[in-house]
């Protein structure tokens, strides 16, 4: 299996150099050819511990990593990070099924295929015969830029600079990032939103194609570790008894950069009985319109919402859904272009018909995100972060009529303390730090360790730079011996 750009203007490459390079020369995502992607016996995995089904998914996806090679490095990059070896659990909460993501190193989603990255990068680099010292560049909504942080922390050879919206995360997200410690680490604030940072680490990708690679979900190595717990949800539940194995599961994803339910795509792809997969979006509706319509445009207000890591109006991975679901390159290209320079895309009748027949899309404000924490609370004692309530509020207007859901549950509740606490009706007071205490007491549901002090890190890094300036910093950080204090 090769990995070849969305867009058709570069060579296709190796799974392992589509890890290293990140992005694709011509701007397109790595993307594996539809009609390469094999299919998994679901028999012979259904008894498998997690790091075994890891392993037999990611030689599927990643042919360069043999299944015992895939198995050695999942089991050192969870090793005493997660506190069980199921990494992610399926929890029955009354008629409600959550796929709790978020028990890895800073309490989001992103730590299971963050924590994986790095090793994948090393055996791939070497794979690739490189010696040179790679830069990894990221832009982050929230989660993202702290796991990557910690995934790659005095990883030699390797350094990161993570990019973050100045006031577009959580202050327990901000605090996070900017007191990591870590000799090869930088953290820099950008003076605009998420999309506005993600544009401008994609344009230093086409001004400095050499030695920079990615730790967003636009490098193929970030996205695939995100199909195991698919299969990981699935097979529980069918232990559970929530399902027969063979009949299709449902799963409603928060969604803003389109990545992780396009992993639930893969899963299906690959085999697993995945029935809709459900888009679920706040008031950033763009991907709502879009699977509803087939027209994406992002010329629209953006809004600072309680679910901040979906706060994006251009959502990168929706690209590579567009030519695993078209096969035409040429068409994907001019679609990019269109969006690039008008604003807005459509996507031809009988594309728009076959995604349909895979997604649908719903979404809800922050008064229905605020709704649905306290109503999931008050009915089952159960917490949810704001990003998991806006994937209940999907998964409820969707319908039980229409079978099973899992709903995926990104993030600590304990990231959004202020909203979590004001929903479920609590007294409300102090900074995001004191709430937190304050939701520890209320509800009784233990704070994560690693948020624990957070307050009392010192605080690292403090750089800021406009959206126009991205480059000339990156460059200049880059010609820099050591980030060493």
């Amino acid at each position: 299996m090769l990995y070849t750009s969305t867009r058709g203007g570069a060579p296709a490459v190796s799974s392992a150099r589509a890890i290293v390079d990140g992005l694709a020369p011509d701007g397109g995502l790595y993307t594996m050819e539809p009609a390469s992607i094999p299919k998994l016996d679901l028999s012979a995995m259904m008894e498998l511990d997690y790091a075994s089904i890891a392993a037999k998914v990611l030689s599927a996806l990643l042919p360069d990593f043999s299944e015992a090679e895939a198995k050695d490095l999942v089991e050192a990059a969870y090793r005493g990070k997660f506190p069980a070896a199921w990494i992610t659990p399926l929890r029955d909460a009354g008629d409600d099924l959550f796929l709790e993501l978020f028990h890895g190193p800073t309490s989001a989603f992103k730590d299971v295929a963050l924590c994986l990255l790095p090793h994948l990068m090393k055996r791939a680099a070497e794979k690739c015969g490189s010696r040179d010292d790679i830069l990894i560049l990221t832009a982050t909504s929230g989660d993202t830029g702290k796991a990557a942080l910690e995934g790659f922390r005095d990883v030699p050879g390797i350094r990161i600079l993570v990019f973050y919206p100045r006031d577009g995360v959580s202050a327990v997200q901000k605090a996070q990032m900017v007191t990591q410690e870590g000799r090869n680490v930088k953290v820099c604030a950008v003076e605009g939103n998420f999309d506005d940072a993600q544009t401008g680490v994609k344009n230093i990708f086409a001004a400095m194609p050499a030695g920079l690679s990615s730790a967003n979900s636009i490098n193929i190595g970030r996205l695939v570790p995100q199909v195991v717990y698919y299969f990981a949800a699935y097979f529980d539940a069918v232990r559970m008894g929530r399902i027969e194995a063979g009949q299709k599961l449902n799963f409603s994803v928060p969604t803003g950069n389109f990545g992780d339910i396009l992993a639930g795509y893969l899963a299906g792809e690959l085999g697993l009985p995945v029935g809709r997969l459900i888009c679920a979006s706040n008031a950033n509706n763009v991907l709502t319109d879009f699977l509803r319509t087939g027209v994406y445009d992002r010329r629209r207000p953006f809004h600072k919402t309680l679910s901040p890591s979906m706060d994006i109006l251009i959502s990168s991975n929706l690209e590579r859904l567009l030519y695993l679901m078209s096969g035409d390159s040429a068409l994907v290209a001019g679609l990019m272009q269109s969006l690039k320079t008008e604003g807005h895309y459509s996507v031809p009748a009988a594309l728009l018909e076959k995604i349909q027949s895979r997604f649908c899309a719903y979404c809800c404000d922050d008064a229905g995100t605020k709704a649905a924490i306290g109503q999931v609370w008050q009915a089952e004692r159960y917490l949810c972060d704001t990003h998991t309530a806006v994937g209940w509020s999907a998964a409820q207007a969707f319908g039980k009529d229409n079978g099973p859901v899992v709903i995926l549950s990104t993030a600590s509740p304990y990231k959004f303390p202020a909203a979590v606490l004001s929903a479920i009706g609590a007294h409300c007071d102090g900074d995001e730090f004191a709430m937190m205490d304050a939701l520890e007491k209320e509800t009784g549901v233990p704070m994560p360790r690693n948020l624990r002090g957070l307050r009392d890190r010192p605080v690292r890094h403090t750089d800021v730079t406009a959206p126009a300036d991205m480059l000339a910093y990156v460059r200049a950080k880059k010609a820099e011996k050591s980030w060493a204090d």
